[in-house]
Order: C-alpha cells, then sequence, then structure tokens
C-alpha cells in the first residue's frame, strides 16, 4: 500500500520546480523560481535548513545529488543560463560554475559513478554539454553535442553501467558493450541515444514516438532486467514506454494517454514502478502486470493527501 509519509514546508517564495532526497534519503534538496536552492536534513518526520544557496540569477529549474562516493554534491541548472555544482566542506559553497549555454538550461543529470564525477546538461539552446572532473588537475573538462535537438533540449538521463542479463543464459549481454551513453529529449518530438566515441559524442541512433514536446526521459535502471527500458513524456500527453535488446532497434509501448501535458517521470530502483507528473496535479505510480500490460496501482492528488488505489 502506498502512503504519504510526510509534509515538509520549504518556506520557498515562489513556485518549487524539482525536490530531490540524497542517496541515502537523509537530505532534501528543493529549487524554485525564487532563484534559490535549499537544503534540509531530514529525521523524525522532521526538517531542518541547513544551507540556502544563492548564486542563480534566474528560475532554478533542476538539481541533481551526486553520488556519495564524491563527497556531498549538488548541482543546479537555471534559466540564467548557468549550471552550479555545490560542495560541503564545512559549509555548502560553491565549487564550480558553467556558464557556456546560450540559453535556459533546462536538465542536468549525473551518469553512473563508476564513470567518475561526470554531468549532462541540456540546454534550450538546443546542445547538450558534459562536464567531467578531473582530480588530477582539480578541474572541469566540458565537450558539447552541438545541435543535439532542434529549438531545444529538454531532458538528459544517463544509460546504467550495468547492463540488462541475458534471460537465456544469464551472461551480460555481448551487444550492450560498456560505454557512456545518454538519452535526451526535445522540442523536435525526438528521443535520441548518443554514445562516446573517443572524444566526441555520436548519435547512436533517435526514437519517434511523440507527436509533440518530449519534457522528460528517464532511463531505467536494469537491475534484474532482460532489456533496456526508457520511459519518456510528452506535452502530446502520453507517456511511452520504448524497449531493446541491442540499443539501435526499440519498440514502444503507450503506456496511458492522460487528460493533460505530462511534465516527469522517475522509475523505481528495480524499475519495476513508474511514477507520473503532470499538468493534471496528479501523481500516478504504475506497474506491468503478469500480462504485459501497464496498469496503475494508485495516485495522489497533489496538496491534498489522499491516495486512491
Amino acid at each position: 500500500m502506498v502512503s504519504i509519509l510526510n509534509t515538509i514546508e520549504v518556506g520557498h517564495e515562489d513556485v518549487i520546480h524539482d525536490a530531490e532526497l540524497d542517496y541515502y534519503g537523509l537530505r532534501l534538496a528543493t529549487c524554485s523560481s525564487d532563484q534559490s536552492v535549499k537544503i534540509y536534513n531530514l529525521k523524525n518526520g522532521t526538517q531542518t535548513l541547513v544551507a540556502d544557496l544563492k548564486g542563480h540569477y534566474g528560475p532554478v529549474w533542476q538539481i541533481a545529488w551526486a553520488h556519495p562516493k564524491f563527497g556531498n554534491l549538488l548541482a543546479s541548472c537555471s534559466y540564467d543560463r548557468k549550471v552550479i555544482i555545490w560542495k560541503e566542506i564545512n559549509q555548502w559553497e560553491k565549487f564550480y560554475e558553467y556558464a557556456n549555454h546560450d540559453s535556459s538550461v533546462n536538465s542536468i543529470s549525473w551518469a553512473p559513478h563508476e564513470f567518475g564525477l561526470v554531468l549532462a546538461c541540456g540546454s534550450l539552446d538546443g546542445t547538450i554539454s558534459v562536464l567531467t572532473y578531473k582530480p588530477e588537475v582539480n578541474t572541469w573538462e566540458s565537450k558539447r553535442i552541438i545541435s543535439a535537438h532542434t529549438s531545444g533540449c529538454n531532458t538528459v538521463s544517463w544509460c546504467p553501467v550495468t547492463t540488462p542479463i541475458d534471460s537465456f543464459n544469464t551472461s551480460l549481454n555481448a551487444s550492450t558493450e560498456i560505454k557512456k551513453r545518454l538519452a535526451s529529449g526535445g522540442c523536435d518530438n525526438l528521443i535520441k541515444i548518443w554514445k562516446e566515441e573517443g572524444d566526441q559524442w555520436i548519435e547512436e541512433t533517435k526514437i519517434e514516438v511523440h507527436s509533440d514536446w518530449v519534457r522528460d526521459v528517464a532511463w531505467a535502471p536494469s537491475v534484474g532486467l532482460t532489456k533496456h527500458l526508457i520511459a519518456s513524456c510528452s506535452q502530446d500527453r502520453r507517456v511511452i514506454i520504448s524497449s531493446s535488446d541491442d540499443l539501435i532497434n526499440w519498440k514502444s509501448t503507450v503506456l496511458n494517454t492522460f487528460d493533460d501535458v505530462v511534465w516527469s517521470i522517475s522509475w523505481s530502483l528495480t524499475a519495476n514502478v513508474l511514477a507520473v507528473s503532470g499538468a493534471d496535479n496528479k501523481v500516478s505510480l504504475w506497474k506491468m502486470d503478469p500480462e504485459g500490460q501497464w496498469i496503475c496501482i494508485s495516485d495522489v492528488i497533489k496538496g491534498q493527501g489522499e491516495i486512491n488505489d
């Protein structure tokens, strides 16, 4: 049974665009159109504000915690065209600022920690930047994917390092060698898969299933899966699940057509449940039944605290 554990008053002065728990679920970061990023300690159903980060000069769209092996690091992106990486030493402070985009930075995503400290950034200027920390020289290297999406990139999501298990012999699928791969979605209605080859990022394939802007993509964790799964949502009001055995050929299934625009999606850690949030003011949870059909297992109307099963 799904239930609401707690309601947190975060104290922002404008619309909240993102809220993210850290790896251990002990800290909550939020960001808002009030240009701030706030961090809270969570304990015994209460929250304590530990940082109110100022550095952006526009709405902050998204935040992302790095893996804890790199310390306490949080990235944020904003309408002000900047990406800021914050680090906690004795207190939270700006660790790195990237300001080479020509328009709003709409999405950020940390790569699997096995690749090191690597951050992808998708921008309304149509490009994707990949930022890599070089600890031996204490600097950041940036690479650009130029003209990744016509009219703008809205979302980026990394392929997991561990590959799906071959259901017939439980060995790793030979066609899914470990390379950096990235999914993106944009205002051209496309989902694209990018692969790093040498010093370049190349377009490996594209998935043409939406009829309006792609608002979010989420590459599923591969634990226990026999194939790759990518969920996507769009202004066309649909959530679509695309699957592939070889990362080239993708088969797509419509999970559901909603009553309004769908803004965001997120997989559970075992990729058996998908959370969907949209302009219908609901968060719903979806799971595949034994017949392979996606069914809604619960939904909650935001702000009311009511779960419908």
